[in-house]
């Protein structure tokens, strides 16, 4: 079962060693002491409280739009390129950048710009996983 250093969690959760060295203090967020007396955190528990974390950072309003799309991500716009036919839309959302390519016609109609708050949905058949090299 792999574990993890504080700053090994905090990197993976987007935030500052301290801001994960206040949560094990807490309680928020279980740590127990390593052989070498470090603090570790269980991957498992990891896991659990970054998806905990990011259904609370992450939440969309719900708009009332069934959809099938289960990935979401709420961010603002913070480039646009438009040219004739197309856009390239870059949006950042916490730790994440996501960029996409719409129509310009979408662009004007949405009013879409920088500094604009928007929310992208991913659904993709192709989705890479890779481990880090050991």
């Amino acid at each position: 079962m792999p574990s993890y250093s504080i700053g090994q969690a905090a990197n993976l959760l987007g935030v500052s060693s301290e801001t994960v060295r206040r949560w094990a203090d807490s309680g928020r967020l279980p740590a127990s002491g390593s052989a070498s007396g470090a603090r570790v955190i269980d991957g498992v528990a990891l896991a659990v409280f970054a998806k905990d974390r990011a259904a609370g950072l992450h939440q969309v309003p719900d708009s009332g739009v069934a959809t099938s799309v289960r990935n979401s991500f709420a961010g603002i716009v913070t480039g646009l390129r438009v040219d004739d036919v197309a856009a390239q839309v870059e949006i950042q959302s916490g730790p994440h950048r996501l960029v996409s390519v719409v129509t310009r016609e979408s662009v004007e109609e949405l009013g879409i710009e920088v500094g604009v708050t928007v929310t992208a949905r991913v659904k993709s058949t192709n989705v890479h996983v890779d481990l880090p090299a050991t």
